[in-house]
């Protein structure tokens, strides 16, 4: 499956992804090769932060789990939050069903 990320500069990036595998963990781990998708995470997945930030593509809002209660408490913790599109991507678990998935890396994500 692939999924789309906008870097902090806006431009797009097609990168594979594994189902079951946590968005965050996705983009994460492409960063390492390139680093205009660093990521930081800080917190590896724990909620314990808000470090793995993402702006989610408004066709996809309504195509993805709702957040939890405690996801959006930690979202007070992010830079440049936008109510409607903001969320942690620690907490988006990889479908099938989000092939093609399109996200925005966020200020303040950067490692």
């Amino acid at each position: 499956m692939k999924i789309n990320v906008t870097d902090r500069e806006g431009v797009n990036h097609c990168i594979d992804a594994i189902e079951g595998w946590r968005l965050m963990e996705v983009i994460r781990d492409h960063g390492l090769e390139t680093p205009a998708l660093g990521l930081k995470a800080e917190c590896g997945g724990a909620l314990a932060c808000a470090t793995c930030h993402v702006y989610v593509d408004e066709d996809w809002v309504d195509q993805i789990p709702e957040p939890s209660d405690e996801e959006i408490d930690m979202l007070d913790e992010a830079f440049a939050v936008d109510e409607e599109f903001s969320r942690l991507s620690c907490q988006i678990i990889l479908t099938q069903d989000m092939d093609g998935l399109s996200v925005t890396l966020t200020p303040g994500s950067e490692p």
